[in-house]
């Protein structure tokens, strides 16, 4: 704590923990180690608006369970080949056409379930 101002000319952003911690000191400055001990609390909060390190360990953790939960389940919120190529993203194929016909009808069905109505007519068009 050099001076208490920010970069801005006002008080530093953890300028209040400071003195909050200061206090705690100089109240319980007369108990030796246990008044040290008092103000492990402020201390601590004066670290943690300095170095963020709670909140960056809380974050890490936070990202680590979503990246956790997104590999259990990676393509869930995918969008279906199907879609992709009503948007015209993917150019049809011979092949396309060919695994198209192979498929079962219900499977068919299923697949074109998810496509508006307006798209499927020519999705159908082209496949065929």
């Amino acid at each position: 704590m050099a001076s208490g101002f920010g970069l801005n000319g006002g008080p530093n952003r953890c300028y209040s923990f400071w003195q909050e911690t200061l206090g705690c000191y100089v109240v319980n400055a007369g108990d030796g180690v246990e008044g040290k001990m008092k103000c492990k609390g402020a201390l601590e909060d004066y670290y943690e608006c300095l170095h963020h390190r709670k909140e960056a360990m809380r974050a890490m953790k936070m990202q680590a369970a979503y990246r956790k939960a997104e590999a259990a389940h990676p393509r869930e919120l995918a969008a279906a080949p199907e879609q992709v190529r009503s948007l015209g993203l993917i150019k049809r194929t011979d092949k396309v056409a060919e695994m198209w016909t192979k498929l079962p009808e219900e499977k068919q069905a299923e697949m074109l379930a998810n496509i508006p109505e307006d798209k499927k007519e020519a999705l159908l068009a082209r496949l065929k």
